[in-house]
């Protein structure tokens, strides 16, 4: 019996996996079979977080190439326009997993809270950003897009940006040099100027500080992805990645997900028994180790302050150092928003077959650069997968980054900064309003067929809260995380970890 299950249409030969599974039941006598062999042709998909590239254009550089999309437009620097089609339909998908954002798109977008707000971001450029972008637009805003990480672009949403007449410019594998110069070409534009960043590391906010200082004189504020950058500011900023909608749906719930369904899409690795080293035990390390844990591995974890470094002993992990484990260890995963955290001798030291990937924000976490050297040899198995050979035949399985986001918090926070009274907010981080919070999580309970309790006007006034909310004071973080800085509830929330001191 032959079973054919085909069930996408016009998906490129490189994406297709055929399992041919022989299948018998032997009797007991040893005499033969119980039935024939059945034989299952089964065609399946395996798409992550950075798919497929044409291997056509591998060889030239996206800088070298003239571009346009089916409108004559121009105005991008992408892989393959050609893959345009392919990426709408991850899009698509996308926003069926993203029912915040699309409820936020419909309620505002007949206001167009962000009408005249020209946005340049540098974020991870993926089918989920892509959604975010496609919000911002239909709020009012104009975007120009350049990737924070020059190994996680969709080349195919990329193209689907450009298709739909959005700026961008990314693709994956990006040089330093390459990584920059599309960083210039989203703010170097002749009769546009930005007035609002979003950001994911600081880089794009670094560069216009470097080369453009005059441009923060019309920029009205900055929304920041994460808190791993330090410096002075000259206009206010919104860090979202300490919003509770962000820390615990996003850096622990979307992670513990996102982990497995990465590993399995790019290895197919068995969980189970696998020696695991997770590198951070914040929430995103958190969501991992519960996960792996959960699936039967045997987890270790890596950390530098004390406070988290209790917290996995008392979840039942091992604490120790990277180099303590190394050698024995199938999987690394980090988990930092650090550098260095892996690196060459490290890498060196791993067994052969050891998986290594980054769950962090930045591609820095391991030392990939101290890799491309003579001695190595270095062999792209799939796309997102690169094993990396060793002289003597060792080898490691390099993954990219396999993280998830969510979006709906930073579009509030551009279009709170945007339309914030002159004076809110000054040359300071803070944090998203807590009102802005609980929107965010009420915009998703729809999707459960949740139905929220509702204060009567008695027990209202009885806690002392608003009837329609916020309904948690701002320092309050639900679980397992530190109680930090308690600002006044009539002021604008000050992020705890940054300097009021004004001025870059």
């Amino acid at each position: 019996f032959v079973s054919i299950c085909v069930f996408i249409k016009k998906i490129p030969a490189s994406f297709l996996t055929f399992k041919f599974l022989w299948r018998s039941f032997y009797l007991e006598e040893g005499k033969g079979f119980t039935s024939p062999p059945l034989v299952m042709l089964h065609v399946s998909i395996n798409v992550s977080a950075a798919s497929y590239t044409d291997s056509s254009d591998d060889e030239t550089s996206p800088r070298d190439k003239q571009q346009k999309n089916s409108k004559g437009n121009g105005d991008f620097c992408i892989k393959n326009i050609k893959q345009a089609d392919f990426g709408r339909r991850e899009i698509e998908i996308a926003e069926q997993e993203m029912p915040a954002l699309m409820a936020l798109r419909k309620r505002a977008q007949g206001e167009k809270p962000l009408a005249g707000a020209k946005v340049v971001g540098c974020t991870h450029i993926t089918a989920q950003t892509a959604v975010l972008m496609e919000t911002l637009s239909a709020l009012g805003a104009q975007c120009r897009w350049a990737a924070c990480n020059i190994y996680s672009t969709q080349n195919e949403v990329a193209a689907a940006l450009a298709e739909g007449g959005f700026s961008v410019f990314a693709w994956k594998g990006e040089s330093e040099d390459d990584f920059w110069w599309c960083i210039d070409r989203c703010v170097n534009v002749e009769g546009w100027q930005p007035n609002m960043i979003l950001d994911d590391g600081g880089d794009l906010t670094h560069w216009i500080y470097k080369k453009y200082p005059n441009m923060f004189k019309k920029i009205k504020g900055i929304v920041e992805e994460i808190r791993e950058c330090s410096g002075k500011l000259s206009v206010p900023a919104m860090n979202v990645n300490d919003s509770v909608t962000k820390q615990k749906f996003d850096n622990l719930y979307c992670c513990r997900e996102s982990i497995l369904d990465g590993l399995k899409r790019t290895t197919d690795v068995m969980f189970g028994g696998k020696q695991v080293v997770v590198c951070g035990y914040g929430e995103v390390g958190k969501g991992c180790c519960a996960a792996l844990k959960a699936m039967g591995s045997i987890v270790y974890v890596t950390e530098i302050d004390p406070i988290c470094a209790l917290q996995a002993c008392m979840d039942g992990f091992r604490l120790v150092k990277l180099n303590e484990v190394i050698r024995q260890v199938d999987i690394v995963i980090t988990c930092t928003g650090n550098k260095n955290v892996v690196v060459r001798e490290n890498l060196d030291r791993m067994k052969n077959g050891c998986i290594v990937c980054n769950m962090g924000h930045s591609n820095t976490e391991i030392d990939v650069a101290s890799l491309r050297t003579p001695e190595l040899t270095w062999e792209r198995v799939r796309s997102q997968v690169d094993h990396v050979i060793w002289p003597d035949g060792k080898r490691i399985v390099l993954l990219a980054e396999v993280h998830t986001h969510t979006h709906t918090h930073c579009a509030l926070a551009l279009i709170e900064l945007y339309n914030a009274p002159e004076g809110r907010y000054k040359q300071d981080v803070y944090l998203l309003p807590k009102k802005m919070d609980e929107y965010v999580a009420s915009l998703h309970l729809p999707t459960f067929d949740a139905h929220l309790t509702e204060l009567s006007d008695e027990q209202a006034k009885y806690l002392g809260l608003n009837k329609n909310g916020p309904f948690k004071p701002n320092y309050y973080r639900y679980v397992k995380n530190k109680v930090g800085h308690q600002p006044s509830p009539s002021k604008p929330r000050v992020h705890p970890g940054f300097s009021r001191q004004p001025g870059l």
